[in-house]
């Protein structure tokens, strides 16, 4: 059960969101998650400032999933999370930063597991 939220300075073509999309749904493994059941969302045109300076190019992702990854296998994700988004956007590894939330309580289709 893992969301990917994907903040992005800027706007995506819909080709971009597909490949974008795709290619998490593949990393999304490293993490031991299917992607039959991965979310991703998109939200573009953000504002986002580091170290006091607004970034041309950059992005906030926050991996939220059901139970715990262990910090190797979070840190393999941030490499592929990083390397998509300089490979489809063009956005350097330095001007993103990726969160990880586990969930113990998911919801799904009107019960939780």
């Amino acid at each position: 059960m893992p969301f990917i939220d994907c903040r992005v300075t800027e706007k995506l073509t819909e080709e971009k969101r597909e490949a974008i999309r795709a290619k998490f749904g593949k990393a999304i493994a490293i993490l031991h998650k299917p992607e039959s059941y991965l979310m991703v969302g998109f939200t573009e045109g953000c504002a986002l400032y580091f170290a006091g300076k607004k970034l041309e190019k950059g992005a906030y992702v926050a991996v939220s999933l059901y139970g715990n990854a262990s910090s190797a296998d979070c840190g393999k994700m941030t490499g592929a999370v990083c390397a998509i988004l300089e490979e489809e956007l063009s956005i350097p590894g330095r001007a993103v930063y990726v969160t990880y939330h586990p969930v113990s309580d998911w919801g799904w289709d009107g019960a939780n597991f």
